[in-house]
């Protein structure tokens, strides 16, 4: 091999991994993130970010996700500095910081994935606005099993009469906050689309006889849960049943790392899960 290719090959290398700001870092998910990014050869953790109240602020991302080693990355409080020299970044962090982080990837121009859940209208709308400078993809969760079972409840929901009852069950770990989960509230909006119905409030007053054709929502908060997803269609007779249950969280930190490794190729716009997959 001549001396002129061994430096092009290494150029072409480097370009294919693709560099990550993580805000959140410090959070059950930023952990799991860090240490998948570590674990991988596609994937390169070039930021992370945690709040500025954080005693972990300073110290190596790597350290505070219990890693062996160190990840090589501190962790800082500012969520701009740094910012532009990264492809894509990943927000996990408390709904409250979501909206400057939004401002700081607007920006930098950065492409932007917001996994955390339970943000408000106002954030909501400032992400609605940063997609028309940047790509932006909101998940309620990113494991790619639950964007799958959304798409196949969307179509059962269409397929059967409007007077099958449906209710939305999860459960999660006893420290989770918002409830029902962004998941639940995304798959019970996937059942109304395949009505064709707005998707309204929760139906929170479970007392009396039941609403014909309602979509309800079960919540349990136990022990360490990490997730567990099952809408049920009840009908006349019979009674239908698709669950998904999550046993390690890093599935969730594969699918954020797959969506996140592919938005950075899109254009600015706003885009769900099932657009990585392939399913419109």
């Amino acid at each position: 091999m001549s001396g002129g290719y061994f430096p092009v090959f290494i150029a072409f290398m480097a370009s294919s991994v693709t560099s990550f700001a993580l805000y959140g870092a410090t959070g059950r998910m930023g952990h799991c993130l860090v240490r998948a990014m570590h674990d991988s050869t596609d994937y390169r953790l070039a930021l992370a970010v945690a709040s500025a109240t954080s005693p972990l602020v300073g110290t190596d991302a790597g350290l505070s996700a219990a890693m062996p080693a160190p990840a090589g990355v501190l962790l800082q409080s500012d969520p701009s500095t740094g910012l532009g020299s990264v492809d894509v970044a990943v927000d996990f962090s408390l709904a409250g910081a979501v909206e400057s982080h939004v401002a700081a990837c607007v920006n930098a121009g950065i492409p932007l994935l917001v996994g955390t859940t339970g943000l408000d209208a106002k954030t909501l709308e400032a992400l609605d606005e940063a997609s028309l400078r940047i790509p932006v993809l909101v998940a309620a969760n990113t494991s790619l099993g639950v964007n799958l079972i959304a798409q196949l409840i969307e179509k059962a929901s269409q397929a059967l009469p409007k007077d099958y009852d449906i209710e939305v069950f999860e459960a999660h770990h006893r420290y989770k906050v918002d409830a029902p989960s962004g998941t639940a509230l995304h798959l019970g909006a996937a059942a109304a689309r395949g009505r064709g119905e707005p998707f309204g409030a929760v139906e929170a007053d479970r007392s009396g006889a039941r609403r014909a054709g309602s979509i309800g929502f079960s919540v349990l908060r136990a022990g360490d849960i990490v997730g567990e997803h099952s809408v049920y269609f009840a009908g006349p007779g019979e009674r239908i049943e698709i669950t998904h249950r999550a046993h390690d969280r890093m599935t969730f930190a594969y699918g954020a790392l797959r969506a996140a490794g592919w938005l950075a190729g899109q254009s600015p716009g706003r885009y769900r899960m099932s657009d990585v997959l392939g399913l419109g």
